[in-house]
């Protein structure tokens, strides 16, 4: 499915740019502060490992956070966690592929979302596609990618197979990334994924933030027995996923005990 706008990004993006996409960036991310501390109940385990890898890895180490998509307003309500200093620092925040047919319809919606630092892909061009590309071009400046590699909001909730992309990004990326997993539980709560879609307020919401990992000794096992492209994807996204399983299985007891002991 061809891109339906212009590709939404400068090669050199000018001062305008910058402070426009500041603006965007900062705005949403202070609404999703405000909504998900203060107008719901935000529980956050481990929030120090991902505060610490956002302030203080080395500018050659890529940051590649991964979690499950619950809503449609996972991004942004998800980076409501951070601090207002992360939320209005252009250069420390996130980029996260969006889907094109969504975010990127109209000109109008493809400035709003590219300002804040949205890349459009589109579904079913697999993972080689510009705006893949794009976001590994970021991966090798050493910046900070979120991804949600079940690739659509999973209405079911239920583990789903992880798609490629991911795999491809870790695979190719010159660097050696950090990965750090998270998982949520009651974002569907704060935007039900049924109409009428307005947040609600006085919801409770578990965030578990994983530990820290890289997959260079995997991936370097991968490449010295000649694996393909397409296997190498596969090893790695079978490693998340299994990661993955794990962090879900602790993140909806969090959650669990936390309704039981607050009701």
């Amino acid at each position: 499915m061809p891109l339906e706008v212009k590709w939404p990004f400068p090669q050199r993006p000018r001062l305008p740019w910058k402070i426009s996409s500041t603006v965007v960036m900062g705005l949403v991310g202070s609404y999703s502060y405000l909504w998900t501390k203060y107008f719901n109940c935000v529980t956050v385990h481990n929030q120090d490992v991902l505060f610490d890898l956002i302030d203080n890895r080395p500018p050659s180490t890529p940051l590649i956070t991964l979690a499950n998509h619950e809503s449609c307003m996972d991004d942004p309500h998800l980076w409501g966690i951070l601090k207002l200093r992360h939320l209005w620092n252009l250069n420390k925040m996130r980029w996260t592929p969006a889907a094109s047919d969504i975010c990127f319809t109209k000109e109008l919606h493809s400035r709003f979302f590219s300002r804040g630092k949205c890349v459009p892909v589109c579904r079913g061009d697999g993972v080689y596609q510009k705006g893949m590309d794009f976001i590994l071009e970021k991966l090798n400046s050493g910046e900070w990618i979120h991804i949600f590699p079940e690739g659509k909001i999973n209405m079911t909730q239920d583990l789903i197979r992880l798609k490629w992309g991911v795999g491809r990004l870790i695979a190719e990326c010159t660097l050696n990334p950090v990965i750090l997993p998270l998982w949520h539980v009651g974002m569907s709560d704060i935007l039900p994924n049924n109409p009428p879609y307005i947040p609600r307020v006085g919801q409770k919401i578990t965030i578990l933030v994983g530990k820290p990992f890289t997959l260079k000794h995997l991936v370097e096992s991968l490449k010295s027995e000649n694996k393909n492209p397409v296997e190498m994807r596969k090893a790695l996204t079978d490693f998340i996923q299994d990661e993955f399983r794990t962090l879900k299985t602790q993140a909806e007891s969090l959650h669990q005990r936390l309704q039981t002991t607050r009701q």
